[in-house]
């Protein structure tokens, strides 16, 4: 097959991992668009990309890009990831898929409809040992589960100065932090526990009531000083969640944690053993028995399960993280358009899956009372 060729909507920070996977993957990254035609001029010149879109409809026109990356905010997905599927393009649409479970549910619709490999980057399913610790579970090691707990913690908007596009919810949408870094824990854990959320309780928390005025990308340092402007999403959520089998989750998210820059956490307990994993610490999954036996299982090509040396592309010692997942990822997806089927590669439907948690979870939040999932 020969090289895909692919065009990068967004040229923010996930954009650029975007790009990297894709040409760690062997495709031809033909050009990008921005927020503007000199924005896509700057950066096109800066990646060294032939073309510099001057908006989606150029993308989508250009008959030599088979893949267009959506990596916009938020309430643009929708438009951009539904004009490329009916240019007949394959779509990678960064997470969450939509703004509104109906816009995701017509996404993914249209994909289906049109024959077309449309994923979401739920990449921390590419950690080794997490493919590690869903297979011990499919295989029965831990026996019935008991709980599922967890977190996923940031502090990159604890600053009062800082603001993003992310915080406006006309831009991110409804919910801020559940639906950014929430959607991606709970993805994961029904994912490796195969145990989906059937309810939720949850709470919404606004901490930070002004924030600067002033914009600014993520993660970045903030400008001191300035206007204030009001905050109306949530820095942070707690949630319980009931699974269908009736195991119980507990769930914290924060992105005004000190300290904590990307840590999502996850502990599964069953009857026979439990498996804990954080983000921070990718190479090890804690593995835990009763009469104080303990294993801890350290990422690598020569052990564990199939799924796990797959991804274990790297010796021990030599630590892979993040940037390993989405290349694996992008890589997967490429591979589902040449009409392999890599295992656990997310698609929009479970970008639907997503929506509909995350459409939940607000529910709840609003009425403070359980809400019905499926």
């Amino acid at each position: 097959m020969p090289p895909l060729g692919i065009a990068i909507v967004g040229t923010g920070m996930i954009g650029a991992v975007h790009r990297r996977a894709a040409l760690l993957a062997g495709a031809d990254v033909r050009g990008v668009a921005a927020s503007s035609p000199q924005r896509a001029r700057e950066v096109a010149q800066s990646w060294n990309l032939p073309r510099a879109y001057r908006d989606i409809d150029e993308v989508i026109a250009d008959p030599q890009v088979q893949v267009v990356h959506v990596c916009t905010p938020n309430h643009l997905h929708r438009a951009m990831a539904e004009a490329a599927l009916q240019a007949g393009k394959h779509v990678i649409c960064e997470k969450p898929l939509a703004t509104t479970l109906d816009d995701a549910q017509a996404l993914a619709a249209l994909a289906a409809a049109n024959g077309r490999v449309a994923t979401v980057p739920f990449v921390y399913r590419y950690h080794p040992v997490v493919r590690e610790a869903r297979a011990r579970i499919a295989h029965g090691e831990l026996g019935p589960l008991h709980l599922i707990h967890g977190s996923y913690l940031q502090d990159w908007l604890l600053d009062p100065a800082s603001n993003n596009w992310r915080v406006d919810p006309a831009l991110g949408g409804a919910s801020r932090v559940f639906a950014d870094i929430g959607s991606h824990w709970c993805d994961l854990v029904e994912w490796v526990g195969g145990e989906r959320f059937t309810e939720v309780s949850a709470a919404f928390a606004t901490v930070i009531a002004e924030r600067g005025a002033q914009g600014a990308q993520s993660f970045s340092t903030p400008a001191a000083g300035g206007a204030r402007q009001a905050v109306s999403s949530e820095d942070v959520a707690a949630a319980m969640f009931r699974t269908g089998a009736g195991t119980l989750a507990s769930l914290t998210v924060s992105q005004v944690s000190a300290g904590r820059h990307n840590r999502l956490w996850f502990e599964i307990d069953g009857a026979n053993a439990s498996v804990a994993f954080n983000q921070e610490d990718p190479e090890r999954l804690w593995i835990g028995r009763p009469d104080q036996r303990e294993e801890t299982f350290v990422r690598g090509p020569g052990a564990g399960s199939a799924e796990q040396r797959r991804l274990s592309v790297l010796p021990p010692g030599h630590a892979q993280g993040y940037a390993q997942c989405f290349e694996a990822f992008v890589a997967d997806t490429y591979r589902a358009i040449d009409s392999e089927a890599p295992q656990g590669l997310p698609t929009f439907e479970d970008g639907v899956r997503s929506a509909l948690i995350v459409e939940r979870v607000i529910a709840s939040a609003r009425s403070r009372a359980w809400t019905p999932i499926e």
